[in-house]
């Protein structure tokens, strides 16, 4: 069993969002994301870290879930700020159930064990260009590492391995108030999505405050998962 990370998939079966109006990275890139997951087994596990549909409810993004469920592997899917079918984890799970997704699970204010002694963790996260006002901030920053805490302490004892939306350290930016969760909860690796085009220039992957940080947008990748252990 290997654990696996992508994020940004961005499929759009059901809803009209092509994506290669991006970039030529995009063209193709339902192909390239089945080509890239052709190297996985039953066994092994891939979070898949946010904006996986442009679905806007859950019924729009079903033919998503249904090509994401007979891709190999296990997912484990987070938040991105682009999943509008996002909605309580009871619903989720239930309509996963109700279509026999039974390869697709979850990730909010939970962990799943990994392995013998690992444990994987995450949540959306936080990003500057969130930003609306100090007060504003405030409240979000404090709701996300609320529900990373929550995770990482839904893990226990196990080694944590950490999977974001948005990208803690960015360029000159970085998000204190994750990081020392990071920092506290003794993380291994913290891997994380996102940015795309440009801005993966700015993608940090290398070790900060011993944690091993690694960037898994999907067109970073090639739409091929990232194998993290």
């Amino acid at each position: 069993m290997s654990l696996f990370a992508i994020g940004d998939l961005h499929l759009s079966h059901g809803a009209d969002k092509p994506m290669d109006v991006f970039g030529p990275a995009w063209e193709n890139y339902v192909e390239k994301i089945k080509e890239g997951f052709s190297a996985l087994r039953a066994e092994d596990v891939c979070v898949l870290c946010g904006d996986v549909s442009w679905g806007l409810d859950l019924e729009q993004a079903l033919e998503d879930f249904r090509f994401i469920h007979e891709l190999p592997g296990r997912k484990i899917i987070l938040k991105g700020n682009h999943d509008y079918w996002w909605t309580s984890a009871a619903k989720m799970n239930a309509f996963f159930e109700k279509h026999g997704f039974d390869s697709l699970s979850i990730l909010h204010n939970n962990a799943y064990p990994y392995g013998e002694c690992g444990a994987i963790c995450g949540s959306r996260g936080w990003f500057y260009e969130e930003s609306r006002g100090s007060d504003h901030d405030k409240k979000l920053i404090e709701r996300e590492a609320l529900r990373l805490e929550a995770s990482l302490k839904a893990a226990g004892d196990r080694e944590k391995y950490v999977f974001l939306h948005y990208p803690p350290k960015y360029g000159g930016y970085v998000c204190p108030e994750l990081l020392a969760l990071l920092r506290q909860y003794d993380v291994k690796v913290c891997a994380s999505g996102h940015l795309h085009a440009d801005s993966l220039r700015m993608a940090f992957n290398g070790e900060y405050e011993r944690v091993r940080h690694l960037c898994v947008s999907g067109d970073w990748l090639r739409f091929k998962p990232c194998k993290i252990l």
